[in-house]
């Protein structure tokens, strides 16, 4: 038996005793309505009689009087009165997801110390407490406000529930509270849980969203990963679909990346020398710390992907290319982390900050890199990485292709194992490992490479739903495995890619913080590095954004789950409208941290912050980061197209496929066909062009056309024309 709380204990029999308010059939489920004196319920009746209540309003140290109840088609509302205010609560059943709003006006000021969780499971005969069940996933920090839970004793099936936390912000900036941590519980008492006021009382005589909730229901109980991982993606889409969306900004990327350019060239804070080479050091004025070669690296690819896109050298590039080969360190036949010439000047602060101690998915990073360099042409990347590709392999076949956390680089003595007791390694690295793997195999057409990317693969089908290391990399681990379903047609691989593809997806923000420092920028559809990281990260999000628009082209091909079709082209239509807020010249002094872990914020630079922080913690507390510094070198190649020295087409969904011949130019996109995407034509001098827009043959009119900018709507899946 569960352990429950007062709030819970009588809930059952409390429901069993009053009367049915109104009931509501929704296609095979039956919705009714009870006062059982301190709660509103609103009990779902499954087909197989098994059932659920979600608490739509608690009356705290009173009870509660329906003073209203409206009905039509659409939507139901309940008016309920207490000592201590009025209560609205609003239902309706949007493409069949119960939606149930509610709203609270105090009397009189209130601290609200309490309240108890909204979802409790129901038995035929006996009491909640003698229900099990399984929680798949559930909130954690400042994720979405998201549970999907199978109720396995009574089998009643399962249900994915979201609580728009959006809706919560005015609470929260009123109270001073933060709506991180507010959904979840334990069983079974379970869902959202009104942050307490501890500071702030809740004001008087104004109404205000006190939850916001969305329930898909199933009759199904999940038990295997892939399924969980299917009904949770199609789940999240449903809702999604449904929520109101903020609207999208649109910032100047390619001014950006001249900024980028002119600071990263003459901010001195920015580089380190060692033998007349300039280094890019990993944060802003950190002149104590080697460079690495992780750091020079993640600048320089976007680097050269925009040099190319710009048609135009960028000196910088070749000041980076010109410093690789000093990290090849011949002792152990490999690229090393820190500068070997600079290992000396480790001040051993951290764990990692130690010679030869290598943070397992720094090694592969870098590796990474100078594949793709390699195969753009360059032949120092192809030699680094050809002669340290030996140690690479020996190493995952040490470790069984089962990375710990660091380890010596000399000696492979393990240093750290898991990342916490019990919870493993790095465990998203053999995907890492197998995208470099298939990285080399295009390089080389070594079978060998391809066969040690499917070893390591499979070694993820062990993990479940714990993939997920650091975003990033689960991200280049779910293109990986794209590819190697492809190759193969081993649907293993195609299942394991919608794993890491959910892992990334849980760990997303899908609500927008419009309290506290939150309220300063967008921050809808934000991932975060880590599972547990309280901040998302500038150059974590940069590289989540291109492995996911380049798993969009890899997909053309593949008939993928069509949730992936709705929520990556999202994801990457907001971050395109959400990561310039990472520069601190776009957000205001007083949400930037005055303490820094490591050198300085110059907030008139265009170098990004690490970190940024929903609601009341200031952001940039760890630094100001040189290697998200590529960041807008990674988006203008991405989402703009530029025809001659005339116009740019910019779009901010994938562009799949683009054909230009003559005066015209063919865009493929291959998003969900219910969507919409932006669609601008950026005017590049005074030059006089009749520009026309098609969508599937038919002529688009702009809703919004000045001398240098037109501006349209465009379906998600749409094949665009624009001739000029």
């Amino acid at each position: 038996m569960n352990t429950v709380t007062a709030w819970s204990a009588t809930a059952q029999e409390d429901i069993e005793n009053s009367e049915i308010l109104l009931e509501r059939k929704i296609l095979d489920y039956t919705y009714q309505f009870y006062n059982t004196g301190d709660s509103l319920w609103i009990v779902a009746l499954m087909p197989n009689n098994g059932k659920i209540a979600f608490r739509a309003a608690f009356a705290m140290n009173s009870c509660f009087e329906v003073t209203n109840l409206f009905e039509d088609e659409d939507t139901i509302v309940l008016a309920l009165d207490s000592r201590l205010g009025s209560y609205e609560v609003r239902i309706n059943f949007p493409d069949s997801i119960l939606h149930y709003t509610t709203t609270f006006t105090a009397k009189t000021a209130l601290m609200i110390p309490f309240s108890p969780r909204d979802i409790i499971p129901l038995t035929q005969y006996g009491s909640v407490e003698n229900t099990s069940g399984k929680i798949h996933m559930a909130q954690f920090g400042s994720r979405s406000g998201l549970l999907f839970a199978s109720i396995t004793k009574p089998q009643t099936g399962s249900f994915f529930y979201f609580q728009n936390l959006t809706s919560l912000s005015e609470y929260c900036e009123a109270t001073k509270t933060e709506s991180k941590n507010t959904v979840g519980g334990n069983w079974p008492e379970i869902g959202f849980q009104l942050p307490a006021t501890n500071e702030l009382p809740l004001p008087s005589n104004k109404a205000f969203t006190i939850s916001d909730a969305y329930v898909v229901l199933n009759t199904e109980i999940f038990e295997e990963t892939s399924t969980i991982c299917e009904h949770f993606l199609n789940n999240l889409v449903k809702v999604y679909k449904v929520l109101q969306q903020p609207r999208i900004e649109y910032h100047d990327w390619p001014e950006i990346a001249q900024k980028v350019v002119t600071d990263l060239t003459h901010s001195k804070g920015a580089w380190t020398q060692k033998d007349g080479i300039p280094y890019l050091s990993a944060y802003l004025c950190d002149y104590e710390t080697p460079p690495e070669s992780m750091v020079q690296l993640s600048v320089l690819t976007p680097f050269k992907e925009y040099e190319e896109w710009s048609a135009e050298k960028q000196p910088i590039c070749e000041d980076l290319i010109n410093g690789l080969s000093a990290f090849y360190d011949p002792k152990i036949k490999c690229i090393n982390r820190w500068l070997p010439s600079m290992v000396d000047k480790l001040d051993k602060s951290e764990e990692q900050k130690k010679e030869m101690v290598m943070d397992s998915w720094y090694l592969h990073h870098p590796l990474m890199n100078l594949a793709r360099l390699a195969l753009a042409g360059d032949k120092t990347a192809e030699k680094l990485l050809l002669d340290s590709i030996e140690y690479v392999i020996k190493v995952a076949h040490h470790f069984k292709y089962e990375w710990p956390v660091f380890y010596n680089m000399e000696t492979l003595e393990v240093i750290k194992e898991e990342t916490a007791p019990g919870a493993g390694g790095e465990n998203d690295v053999p995907g890492s490992y197998a995208h470099l793997m298939l990285l080399a195999f295009k390089l080389t057409k070594e079978k060998r490479y391809l066969n040690e990317a499917k070893k390591a693969a499979k070694k993820l089908a062990d993990l479940g739903l714990n993939i997920l290391y650091q975003a990033n990399n689960t991200a280049f681990a779910a293109g990986a495995l794209l590819e190697l379903y492809k190759i193969t047609n081993e649907k293993l691989y195609l299942d394991l890619s919608y794993t890491c593809l959910t892992g990334l997806f849980k760990n997303i923000q899908l609500y927008d913080c419009k309290y506290g420092f939150g309220k300063n920028y967008t921050n809808f559809f934000s991932i975060f590095p880590l599972n547990d990281a309280p901040y998302t990260a500038a150059y974590e999000e940069l590289e989540v954004y291109a492995a996911l628009s380049e798993y969009m082209i890899q997909a053309k091909d593949v008939e993928i789950l069509p949730a992936l079709k709705t929520l990556l082209p999202e994801f990457i239509k907001y971050a395109v409208s959400r990561i310039a807020y990472y520069y601190p010249a776009m957000l205001p002094k007083e949400m930037l941290s005055q303490e820094v872990k490591t050198g300085e914020i110059q907030a008139n630079l265009w170098i990004p912050l690490e970190d940024l922080y929903n609601g009341w913690e200031q952001s940039g507390q760890v630094g100001q980061e040189v290697y998200g510094a590529g960041m807008p070198f990674g988006v203008v190649p991405r989402q703009y197209i530029k025809i001659d020295d005339d116009f740019l087409i910019f779009i901010d969904y994938p562009i799949i496929q683009q054909n230009k011949r003559g005066k015209s130019i063919t865009i493929h996109l291959d998003g969900d066909i219910d969507m919409c995407c932006n669609l601008k034509i950026l005017k590049l001098g005074d030059k006089k062009i009749n520009i026309k827009v098609f969508q599937n043959k038919e002529l688009l009119n702009a809703f919004h056309e000045s001398d240098k900018i037109h501006e349209y709507r465009v379906a998600g899946q749409a094949v665009i024309k624009v001739q000029w």
